[in-house]
């Protein structure tokens, strides 16, 4: 099946009319491309899991075009839920709020709790509205990748990844570029399970109370396993001050597969393949992260070094995702 590009108002309805029929359609939001299922419909879901090698009992993101759809899931998100979804959707914030018995249980990976989020790309909310006339009132939407591989930020990405029969609603590159910040509004105060582009001041701000941090109780989210969103080929982060020793280190040893992906040029040429620039900025680095990491797979380099990037709140999600990425190292 060819990419159905986003624009046409047909090719929308066509995806939600197969979302409805129990079919997954991945599509483009602001945050990466989502795989996508009737959260209600537990086959469907069935076949999110199957897609991506995932593990059952890890939930779904439930993504909503209204506040009606969030009660459908949900009989009290909470104060604190409200306060986020008035300040921050449609956006890249997802809440975890008590589930409403019976609903999505497959998409919530048999917990009492639902992460649920309103996408701000138009696509997204013209798909998720045209599937709730449908009767669809949540599109359950993991990243449209393998399990634990890096997400896609292109249509061609999710091709390259899941094949070319998935039907993809194409909405060009994401703007954001890291997966949501994921908040537990299950607890008071709630807790921050997964940095993004929502850093915590601003979070902290909306609530008007400080955040809590996650423990064994806090119910299982979506891109929180320790080792995720990793390429093929092995990444290491590294202080810019041992680049150059790591380099000297490869070279000696006749390696020559190495991708950096540093703030300034790296020394010793030689061992290195291809070099990346890191942006100045964490938005910007988080714009072009994944797609730096598969540009690198692409070229079969065989080890990515990065620099780790600074230590300041604006550089939480990024840092994560890399952080995440190195653990399988």
């Amino acid at each position: 099946m060819p990419l159905l590009h986003g624009t046409s108002v047909a090719d929308v309805q066509a995806c939600a009319a197969r979302l409805a029929a129990g079919q997954l359609v991945a599509f483009a939001t602001e945050t990466v491309y989502g795989l996508g299922a009737n959260a209600e419909d537990d086959a469907a879901v069935a076949r999110v899991f199957a897609a991506k090698g995932r593990p059952a009992d890890h939930p779904l993101i439930v993504h909503v075009a209204s506040l009606d759809a969030v009660r459908r899931f949900s009989a009290d998100p909470g104060a604190s839920a409200r306060c986020l979804m008035a300040r921050f959707w449609p956006g890249p914030l997802t809440v975890i709020v008590p589930r409403r018995p019976g609903m999505a249980t497959a998409a919530a990976g048999g917990q009492d709790s639902i992460g649920l989020r309103m996408p701000a790309h138009p696509v997204a909310l013209a798909l998720l509205q045209a599937a709730a006339e449908h009767g669809v009132w949540g599109v359950a939407a993991p990243s449209a990748n393998r399990f634990g591989r890096v997400s896609p930020t292109t249509a061609a990405h999710v091709v390259d990844e899941l094949g070319p029969d998935l039907w993809v609603l194409d909405g060009g590159a994401c703007d954001v570029g890291i997966e949501s910040s994921i908040v537990d509004c299950t607890r008071q105060p709630p807790a921050l399970l997964r940095p993004g582009q929502l850093g915590v001041a601003a979070l902290q701000q909306a609530l008007g109370l400080p955040l809590g941090l996650p423990d064994a109780a806090s119910p299982r989210a979506s891109g929180t396993l320790l080792s995720h969103y990793a390429p093929s080929a092995v990444v290491q982060l590294l202080p810019a001050a041992s680049l150059p020793a790591v380099l000297a280190g490869l070279s000696t040893q006749g390696l020559r597969g190495v991708g950096v992906y540093s703030r300034h040029a790296p020394g010793l040429p030689g061992a290195v393949q291809v070099w990346r620039q890191m942006p100045a900025t964490a938005a910007a680095a988080a714009h072009e992260l994944f797609g730096v990491l598969r540009e690198f797979d692409a070229l079969g380099v065989s080890r990515i070094l990065v620099e780790h990037p600074p230590s300041t709140p604006d550089w939480d999600g990024v840092r994560d995702r890399l952080l995440r990425a190195a653990a399988a190292l």
